[in-house]
């Protein structure tokens, strides 16, 4: 059968290629192959059909089998379902000042999700028992919001990742102190590569209640899931899901997404390769004097410090963020579609610009 026509038209230069995000690069062909496979005929709509059905068979491979995964459209919205999923009214949630939920999201767990979120300043991205004792307590303080929920990421948004044996501590020192533990798992990929271990690892067995699942990062189109491990941890999820505006009607396109990453090892693949090149970008930029990585390279991240006049003729040239403009802070991120060439042109570039 020859393919359907389009009127569709190319608008960007496939060739063009940046360090910004992640986000940037398109969806991995199987993905793509995988929406095809989906479509074409009739589903039962909002989840009822057979795509989102089979995922939750590869989810309880990979998160035990109480797990249950609820597709959503992106990772704010699976951050805001999920941590009003375990919270009260007058509940807050302790993250760490440079998690995603504070910074990046548009106050959107505290407007929308109706929590207050309690920040702690940590060196490296990653909250200890120690730092967490800092927001963890007035329990019975009506004068102050409830610590409910310690949220951690993984992998951090300073390309940084925990141990098993640190995500446990936290979690038992949390539910000691009779608080569930939400993981943003956006690059939750890129930690277990770069840990070289099952998911299951650093999630259920060390007691995570609650995780987002990522997919858009690591070769989706779009799509993420919230995850639920403890059962007892939460409440009305469909109905969260629904009155939060994540609900999608078409959920077999999401679910199929998901299924193609993790259904095999599509996922591991993709988020090594991201991990690999990052490493690689770390080790080449490490030999240009006057540049500093400010942050072990454990993800698919480099943060580095350089001039602020190099860094913006180099965005010139390639696309990437200030992560700290004011103090000359950036940040490269690498995709599953970075190649080797992408990665030696770029610290070539940067070479040029530091000898100007």
């Amino acid at each position: 059968m020859n393919p359907p026509k389009t009127d569709a038209r190319r608008h960007h230069d496939p060739q063009v290629r940046g360090f910004a995000s992640d986000n940037y690069a398109g969806a991995h062909p199987e993905v793509l192959a995988a929406l095809a496979v989906a479509n074409g005929g009739h589903q039962v709509a909002y989840g009822e059909d057979e795509y989102t059905e089979n995922l939750q068979r590869i989810i309880r491979g990979h998160f035990g089998s109480t797990a249950e995964a609820f597709p959503v459209f992106n990772g704010t919205g699976a951050n805001v379902v999920a941590l009003q999923a375990v919270t009260d009214r007058w509940g807050a949630v302790i993250c760490a000042e440079s998690a995603h939920i504070n910074v990046d999201e548009g106050g959107a767990p505290e407007r929308m999700g109706g929590l207050k979120l309690l920040t702690v300043p940590t060196p490296d991205g990653k909250l200890t028992p120690e730092l967490i004792d800092r927001q963890a307590w007035g329990f019975e303080d009506e004068h102050r919001a409830m610590p409910q929920v310690v949220s951690i990421t993984q992998s951090t948004e300073l390309g940084t990742r925990y141990t098993p044996e640190e995500i446990r501590a936290i979690c038992e020192h949390a539910h000691a102190r009779g608080m569930r533990v939400h993981l943003d798992g956006s690059r939750i990929a890129n930690a277990a590569a770069s840990l070289n271990v099952p998911m299951r690892t650093f999630t259920n067995a060390v007691g995570v209640d609650i995780l987002s699942l990522g997919g858009t990062k690591n070769g989706a189109v779009f799509g993420e899931a919230v995850v639920v491990i403890n059962q007892d941890a939460v409440r009305q999820m469909k109905h969260l899901r629904k009155m939060s505006m994540q609900l999608a009607s078409k959920m077999r396109f999401v679910s199929v997404q998901l299924e193609a990453l993790l259904s095999k090892d599509l996922w591991l693949r993709n988020a090594r390769h991201a991990n690999e090149m990052a490493q690689r970008l770390a080790e080449g930029v490490r030999a240009v004097h006057g540049v500093e990585i400010l942050y072990p390279v454990q993800a698919n991240g480099v943060f580095a410090k350089l001039p602020h006049d190099v860094s913006e003729r180099l965005q010139k040239r390639f696309r990437f963020y200030f992560w700290d403009e004011a103090a000359g802070t950036v940040r490269w991120m690498c995709s599953f579609d970075t190649t080797e060439e992408d990665v030696d042109t770029f610290v070539a570039a940067l070479k040029e610009e530091m000898a100007r």
